[in-house]
């Protein structure tokens, strides 16, 4: 079991116990919801001695089979990635075709619930995933509601959100809830030492009790160093600030490198931080509209030094 997973005891000991067919799992972006609904579905489906928590035991078949991420009665769906044509999705979504093959006309999920519950589990249960529970369209939470009523073979869904209120309430009121919270920074300390990291005041810091951070150190690492050497270079001059800007391009990890850049900013004046948080959203905006990317970051540069007062 991750780390991550290990900082919320009570929440798997709440799932052990829950006797339903689904739990939705709410609390901030990257506090650990997916890796609680990964160590869950480990628990349901352990076949050797189970931890004192009810954690499973990381050795079994089952376990290992999940830890390979090739576990055959867990499925975990996600919104859509790319459209038909293959560019990616602006706007998150999950289709009525995650459910129905039928119904997935671009091929956009490889496995669909309704085929993968019509299988009877190879180990104990059949667990579905549903990260993102605020996405799902619709048609796809009314397709999904005989499944979550009377689930074939007693499969368990997990739907995990940021926010309850953005999910539709015929999957919420069919749902028992789980509140997942920020861990406290000891907690973060020991996980980091547990998982053999030295529990760097600034990561730990960065984290904020998150523990879904944990999952990616090597991009956290490296998006926190881009950040500061774009930041340092922005006060070197244009040349440095253009070069650094070209050179975060081709690192540019949408999923952490904006996130980084801000907490890198968080001593500047409030002032200067919302011009800079102004430019960072010009950025994103033009990435995400296909403009040309080296342009985008050159002007990123640009309107950052003058939003730190530099030019």
């Amino acid at each position: 079991m991750s780390a991550p997973a290990t900082l919320h005891p009570q929440v798997l000991e709440q799932a052990d116990a829950f006797g339903g067919n689904a739990l939705l799992l709410s609390g901030p972006a990257r506090v650990g919801k997916l890796a609680l609904a990964r160590a869950i579905a480990a628990a349901q489906n352990c076949s050797g001695p189970r931890g004192p928590g009810g954690e499973a035991c990381g050795a079994c078949p089952s376990c290992r089979a999940l830890s390979a991420g090739s576990h055959p009665d867990v499925l975990l769906v996600e919104p859509r990635a790319t459209t038909a044509t293959g560019k990616a999705a602006r706007r998150k979504l999950i289709p009525i075709g995650a459910v129905l093959d039928a119904r997935d006309k671009a091929h956009e999920y490889e496995v669909h619930i309704y085929e993968f519950l019509e299988v009877r589990p190879t180990h104990k249960r059949r667990v579905v995933i549903v990260n993102g529970a605020e996405y799902l369209g619709p048609e796809a939470a009314n397709a999904l509601l005989k499944l979550v009523e009377e689930p074939p073979h007693g499969a368990l869904f997990l739907f995990l959100a940021e926010d309850v209120r953005a999910v539709l309430p015929t999957i919420a009121s069919r749902s028992a809830r789980v509140g997942v919270t920020p861990a406290s920074d000891r907690a973060l300390e020991h996980a980091l030492t547990r998982a053999g990291h030295s529990p760097e005041p600034e990561l730990v810091e960065f984290a904020a009790g998150r523990a879904g951070v944990l999952d990616d150190l090597e991009k956290v690492h490296t998006a926190l160093q881009d950040a500061r050497d774009l930041t340092s270079a922005l006060s070197d001059g244009l040349l440095p600030a253009l070069e650094a800007a070209e050179a975060l391009e081709k690192r540019f990890d949408p999923a952490w490198h904006p996130e980084t850049l801000r907490f890198t900013w968080r001593q500047h004046p409030a002032h200067q931080r919302a011009r800079a948080d102004t430019a960072l959203d010009a950025l994103q905006s033009a990435l995400e509209a296909y403009a040309s990317p080296s342009l985008a970051f050159q002007v990123f540069a640009l309107a950052l030094r003058d939003a730190f007062e530099l030019t």
